[in-house]
Parts: structure tokens; C-alpha cells; sequence
């Protein structure tokens, strides 16, 4: 009779120890929800952000191009002869006339560059 009379008592301390074991869900939450959002933040500031800056300054270089400058385009050197709306006639070396792609076009230098004044003594 002692027996069954002490269970009630055993089974209600395991069960308030079991209550101080388990972990609290209410933070959890609201903790991932933080570093998530610090993971987005440092995703954007670090990879999205400079190639959206690059991607514009490079599309700026190709809409500025003019008839003249210089231009490098998958490797290749050549002076702009014509410039479309798609596509760039570069005139290479030899004087062979390529069409090329706008979008191949990987640095331009202007035709009219200040020139450096060199000095002699």
C-alpha cells in the first residue's frame, strides 16, 4: 500500500523535472529568424551589391561607345568603325572588320585621352 501511495509523488517530480529539460520554443523562433536575417543582409552587402555596381558600370562603358575607341572584346584588340544597336563593327589591326556583339565587349578606352606632358631637362 506504501507502494502505491508514493507513485503520485514520483511521477509528479519527473514530470517538473522533464518541464525544466526541455527547451523553450518561443526563442528559437525569433533567434533564427535574426540569423536569417543577418544572412541575407551579408549576402546582399557582399555578392549582390558589387555586381549590380559592375554590371552598370560595364553596360554604361558599352552604351558610351563611339566610333574610335578602343575596344577589347573576348580577347581580341580593335577600334570601333560603326556602332548599332546590337552590335559593334571593330576594325583590327590589319584592317579586317569584325561584328561583334555589344555584349562581348569587355573594356573601352576612349579615342580622346588626355595626354601625359612629359618634360625633359
Amino acid at each position: 500500500m506504501k507502494k502505491l501511495l508514493s507513485i503520485p509523488f514520483v511521477l509528479s517530480s519527473t514530470m517538473l523535472f522533464a518541464d525544466e529539460a526541455a527547451p523553450k520554443s518561443g526563442g528559437n523562433y525569433m533567434q533564427t529568424l535574426i540569423m536569417l536575417a543577418v544572412a541575407l543582409i551579408f549576402f546582399y552587402f557582399i555578392l549582390l551589391r558589387p555586381e549590380q555596381k559592375r554590371r552598370k558600370k560595364t553596360q554604361q562603358l558599352r552604351s558610351s561607345m563611339k566610333k574610335g575607341d578602343k575596344v577589347t572584346a573576348m580577347g581580341m584588340l580593335g577600334t570601333v568603325d560603326k556602332v548599332t544597336d546590337n552590335t559593334v563593327i571593330i576594325k583590327t589591326y590589319d584592317g579586317a572588320k569584325i561584328e561583334m556583339l555589344k555584349a562581348s565587349i569587355t573594356d573601352v578606352q576612349s579615342a580622346i585621352e588626355p595626354e601625359v606632358n612629359q618634360s625633359s631637362n
